[in-house]
């Protein structure tokens, strides 16, 4: 990949992995329109790396209160960042179950045009009717374990293309009654234990592949997919609750649609 291929893709995967749009349904449009090859998965494994650092770093004091609060709850210490830490667990075990049980199913029978354009489209309606509907009164230390594991097989779900890991829980959790703040702060907080999972996995299936790698262009990617999704992850958190879902879900039924006209027109 040239520079400019590199720097496009990676702030692509940046900023969609964290708004409610649909990362793989992004990824796929430049090879559609522009007839670039496919970047490969060392290059995947590195603007992937690059968000988890960028979600780490922004939850950073969250993230060291969440783990000391989690080992405080082991020796009988309860609190309620504690009970949040055990429902983020709770919370990815879906994710993980269907990750290795239907991982190759997805990706042999999912992974097209055509699903990911419907899921676009799907999704992204139950994210409007979910946004008009929420009650919008709990937050992330209200929700209780039971909703916590609801929006855990809605990340679960997310595994198939087009349907949004961030648009997947987010919706789940405003269905739920959590507020859009809150709803993506716990979003964003249970993509790290998945994030960090299939970034082991996937570095490994790289490290046993024999394909050759460009580690300039991995460092490039990770860098700017970084950069990216730190900046979405701050200005989506400040501006959710004034502006909403609606803009995302008028951008899915727009995407979905030159999707399926790319595929029928």
């Amino acid at each position: 990949m040239d520079t400019l291929q590199v720097i496009f893709l990676a702030l692509i995967q940046g900023l969609t992995e964290f708004l409610p749009i649909s990362s793989s349904a992004h990824l796929i449009l430049p090879s559609q329109l522009l007839g670039w090859s496919d970047q490969g998965l060392s290059f995947d494994v590195a603007v992937n790396t690059g968000s988890l650092f960028a979600v780490v770093i922004y939850f950073r004091h969250d993230i060291v209160t969440l783990t000391k609060s989690w080992f405080g709850s082991l020796g009988g210490t309860q609190s309620q960042e504690s009970k949040l830490a055990w429902w983020i667990i709770l919370a990815t075990i879906p994710a993980v179950i269907v990750g290795f049980t239907a991982k190759d199913f997805i990706e042999t029978h999912f992974r097209n045009t055509l699903v990911i354009a419907i899921t676009t489209i799907v999704f992204g309606l139950l994210l409007w009717v979910a946004d008009r509907m929420s009650k919008a009164q709990l937050n992330e230390f209200q929700m209780g374990w039971k909703k916590a594991l609801l929006i855990g097989f809605a990340q679960a779900l997310a595994l198939i293309p087009g349907t949004s890991r961030s648009g997947a829980t987010m919706t789940a959790a405003l269905m739920l009654g959590l507020t859009r703040e809150a709803a993506a702060r716990f979003s964003f907080l249970m993509s790290i234990p998945v994030s960090f999972g299939a970034a082991i996995l996937v570095t490994k299936d790289l490290l046993e592949s024999p394909a050759s790698i460009d580690y300039q262009a991995l460092g490039l990617g990770i860098v700017v997919s970084f950069i990216a999704a730190y900046v979405c992850i701050h200005y989506f958190l400040k501006f959710i609750s004034q502006i909403g879902m609606t803009p995302f879900v008028i951008y899915r039924l727009l995407l979905g649609g030159v999707l399926l006209a790319m595929l029928y027109l």
